[in-house]
């Protein structure tokens, strides 16, 4: 098992898991002995108070379990700022609206970019679920840009008013509950579905016929898939792309997260699906290690994505790599701009560049996808390399 070579929780982490496998074990014995995987992934990550993201432990940065673009360069951030301040002024103003901020960087630092642009928004709104995090980021907020303190604020849920202005999400659809399903040879290539069951030795998995839902939906795939081939599939992401359109009046939500088209997210080469967890900056396939300690993703299928927003009117204006994205809108121009010094801190930054734009780092890897509505302008960000024809 992968999780040989992985670092040791200490004694009180194992406890808090102990505690979250026991709530999934009480589930899967109240749902007959079984539940899907999406559930399992569902509850490992955002169970109440006991989930890998609300619970109060680190997970972004050199402590944590993982390293995302806002914490590598705040270069990230303000390159982006400028994509935000075109489409506020095409909006004629607005609000900006973040989904899951994480540990805040992202929006201290797009703000102080766009305060010096002179184009902040007239709102900052944060929707995050995590109390523990919302408390790092209110504190981040206050310590680091205290006179935009009062132009932040922290939702619940969507806003009922309908919202003029931009939607950031950064790294979120990764982290959305998929299925896991696999193309039986032996069963006529029908369609079984991964269960998550609870044993004496703990948690375990089996396959089992998928259910109608799911059969219906890897039909919608409409590309042959081998047979014995195990994937993912975000059954999630139409109906979060829809309520988002149903507060979108006019603006754009901007996606960045990793993931592929659909030939590339299906091709033989990913036969045994994207699945990835991560702990302590290990990266391994055991997603029932650890319930409640480690992160568990899946890649984004974008085609998926693009579905979505067709079926809720909104506009695929633009889909191409991180790197081209961060070129486009004058990630160098900002260094250079910041280059007067030449000390540690630059050459920090400069370090920073690489692993976002490298394709051997995150520059391929990641992608970024724009969703608007009543926006006719070409956007900044994709007009180096618009790869909407992948799609």
């Amino acid at each position: 098992m992968q999780s040989l070579s992985l670092p040791e929780p200490a004694l009180e982490e194992m406890a808090f898991s102990q505690q979250l496998q026991q709530l999934i074990c009480n589930e899967i014995e109240q749902q007959g002995g079984a539940i899907p995987f999406d559930r399992y992934m569902e509850l490992a990550l955002y169970a109440s108070g006991l989930g890998y993201y609300t619970a109060g432990m680190r997970k972004f940065g050199a402590q944590g379990d993982f390293v995302t673009a806002p914490e590598i360069s705040p270069l990230f951030s303000r390159t982006l700022a400028h994509q935000i301040k075109q489409l506020l002024d095409l909006c004629a103003g607005g609000d900006v609206l973040e989904f899951g901020a994480g540990s805040g960087q992202m929006a201290v630092d797009m703000l102080r970019e766009l305060d010096f642009l002179d184009a902040l928004p007239d709102s900052y709104l944060i929707l995050e679920l995590s109390p523990d995090l919302r408390q790092r980021q209110q504190q981040l907020v206050a310590a680091e840009i205290p006179h935009l303190r009062e132009r932040v604020q922290w939702l619940d849920r969507l806003p009922r008013q309908r919202l003029c202005g931009v939607v950031i999400a950064n790294e979120v659809m990764d982290a959305m509950p998929v299925h896991r399903f696999r193309i039986r040879d032996d069963n006529n290539g029908g369609v079984e579905e991964e269960m998550v069951t609870c044993t004496v030795g703990g948690l375990a998995t089996e396959w089992r016929p998928a259910s109608p839902e799911l059969q219906q939906e890897v039909a919608k795939l409409e590309i042959d898939l081998p047979t014995s081939c195990e994937s993912e599939i975000n059954l999630r992401l139409k109906p979060w792309i829809a309520a988002i359109s149903d507060v979108l009046e006019q603006g754009a939500l901007l996606l960045i997260d990793y993931g592929y088209t659909r030939s590339e997210y299906f091709h033989p080469q990913h036969s045994e699906g994207t699945l990835m967890c991560h702990f302590r900056h290990y990266a391994h396939a055991d997603a029932l290690l650890y319930p409640g300690l480690q992160d568990i993703t899946a890649h984004v299928d974008f085609t998926a994505v693009a579905e979505a927003a067709d079926d809720a009117a909104l506009r695929v204006s633009g889909y191409t790599n991180q790197a081209s994205f961060l070129l486009a809108c004058g990630i160098e121009r900002l260094l250079q701009s910041d280059a007067a010094g030449q000390n540690a801190e630059w050459f920090q930054q400069t370090e920073g560049l690489k692993r976002l734009l490298l394709p051997s780092e995150m520059g391929e890897r990641f992608k970024v996808m724009a969703l608007t509505r009543n926006i006719d302008e070409p956007l900044k960000g994709f007009t180096m390399n618009n790869m909407l024809h992948q799609l």
